[in-house]
């Protein structure tokens, strides 16, 4: 089947469905690899026919800088003296990356308190503009009063007095500029020592802006250098665990290998056992023949077995089933014989055997089954066994590929058993894959009756029946009547009322007497 479709180079669906995770993967392996070889193939059978291709007008191309030796100039990283390593280039980037952290963070911390600064200078200009802007109304107000009140007076009054009142008048507003000029003096020195102490608040808030961000960025470095260790931790225990796991495969691979290399020794033995008796049959005939002359014995005769096989004319069939019956017809004549499906211990029907059932079905089975139930049932789609696994999380089907040498999982290099029964006990004891472990450790049998595989499984003369029925059908109207030959007795049977040969079986009567 895997040579098939590696010639072919196709996959039919239903095939890819009824194949597991495993035998997919390597499926996918093989084609990849046939598809690599034929390339390989290609190239060296055309390579010295190949034209080369001119670039096209207006496509970019890549040019590569040449270096000495007239080709593309190329740099490994850790070649020359002034390269750093590894673990240098990554500290200096971890401290670029935590100095711009820093950074970042102590330029929005100084834009925050500049802007608090500013809203603080802001709101002190103002507060004293107001101040200004009182005192001014008030004195605006009491000059205002003056006025009206010096023009109440009596004019006389006024005429008298207007000089003294004129002189004290400006002697007063003397005064009052005096005073004014002294605390707009004041409320100068006031607005300078306000800028003086929101630069010397500048000065300090930078000075602690600097130091907070070395702080800071020694903070992240260090987080950074932890995160980093962490993650080297995680990542030698992640190496630890896969290095155990690999050696718990390999040592299971080892294992797997040794039983098959034990396999073959035994099958050695048994061959050399069976020549041995065989030359030992030879030398007792030889010993025993006639007259001590040096004659051949005779070839033995063939067994049953083989005599079927030589005569028995192969038949081709299409790479896939064309429909149920034909599965049907197939198991009868090939599989049927083999006694695939009994148990060999008792020649019944085996307990995990079922018949043509769909893969829906097959997981209903095993739907509420413990881990490493199975079943075995005939596909419908190949030319072959599917084996339903009930794994942990889900249902696994493995496809059996028949063929003259027995029965072997689908793909190459696989191990090939003598029978079903065999692969099924082998497995029992060594897990079908290394890397899943699946054990067959309870079978599933029959859930409904009548059973699944009753058209599989019936009796052989109910089957020969059917097959010389549908002869008989088929042939009937092309049939030549035979004459009776000459001086031969002929036996004429007398007919019933259906027309038939009247048959009468002793006991079946009413007036019939019983042996007793």
């Amino acid at each position: 089947m895997l040579q098939q479709i590696l010639q072919t180079m196709t996959v039919d669906p239903d095939l890819l469905s009824e194949l597991s995770d495993e035998q997919k993967a390597i499926l996918f392996v093989k084609i990849r690899e046939e598809q690599v070889r034929r390339y390989n193939e290609f190239e060296k059978k055309n390579q010295d026919d190949r034209i080369p291709r001119k670039p096209k007008k207006g496509r970019k191309n890549v040019d590569f800088l040449l270096g000495k030796n007239g080709r593309e100039w190329v740099w490994v990283m850790g070649e020359h003296k002034k390269d750093r390593s590894i673990e240098e280039m990554i500290e200096l980037e971890i401290q670029e990356r935590a100095l711009k952290e820093a950074e970042r963070e102590i330029e929005e911390i100084r834009r925050q308190e500049e802007a608090e600064l500013a809203r603080k200078l802001e709101e002190e200009k103002e507060r004293m503009e107001g101040e200004q802007h009182q005192k001014e109304e008030e004195l605006r107000k009491q000059r205002e009063e003056a006025e009206l009140y010096a023009s109440l007076k009596q004019a006389r009054e006024m005429a008298r007095k207007l000089e003294e009142e004129k002189q004290k008048a400006e002697e007063e507003e003397k005064i009052r500029v005096e005073q004014l000029r002294q605390k707009a003096c004041r409320s100068c020195q006031d607005l300078d020592a306000v800028e003086h102490r929101f630069a010397e608040d500048q000065r300090r808030s930078l000075e602690r802006l600097v130091k907070d961000k070395n702080r800071r960025s020694s903070e992240i470095f260090t987080e950074y250098m932890c995160k980093r260790e962490e993650m080297e931790k995680i990542a030698e225990q992640n190496l630890q665990e896969v290095e155990l796991s690999w050696q718990e495969q390999e040592k299971k691979a080892k294992k797997a290998e040794e039983e098959v290399k034990e396999l073959a020794r035994r099958a050695r033995i048994e061959y050399k056992n069976l020549l041995r008796q065989g030359m030992n049959v030879l030398n007792a005939v030889s010993a025993f023949s006639g007259n001590g002359t040096n004659q051949k014995p005779p070839v033995p005769p063939k067994s049953d077995e083989l005599r079927k096989s030589a005569a028995k004319v192969i038949k081709k069939r299409p790479p896939r089933p064309p429909n149920k019956q034909a599965v049907v017809d197939w198991f009868l004549e090939e599989e049927r014989p083999k006694g695939v499906g009994t148990d060999p211990s008792t020649g019944k029907v085996a307990q995990w055997f079922h018949g043509v059932i769909s893969r829906l079905e097959a997981e209903n089975y095993l739907l509420n089954m413990t881990l490493g139930s199975y079943l075995v049932r005939v596909s419908e789609r190949v030319w072959g066994y599917t084996i339903s696994y009930r794994a942990e999380d889900r249902c696994k089907h493995f496809l059996v590929d028949t063929s003259e040498q027995g029965y072997q999982f689908f793909g190459a290099n696989q191990l090939v058993h003598r029978s079903l029964a065999d692969l099924i006990n082998f497995h029992k004891s060594n897990p079908i894959t290394v890397t899943g472990g699946e054990l067959l450790r309870s079978a599933v049998g029959q859930l409904k009756d009548p059973p699944d595989y009753q058209e599989l499984m019936r009796p052989r003369i109910r089957e020969q029946v059917r097959r010389y029925n549908e002869f008989e059908k088929k042939n009937q109207d092309d049939r030549i009547p035979r004459k009776p030959k000459k001086g031969r007795k002929n036996v004429d049977f007398l007919l019933g009322k259906n027309g038939r040969e009247w048959v009468w079986v002793m006991g079946e009567h009413k007036n019939d007497r019983s042996i007793e």
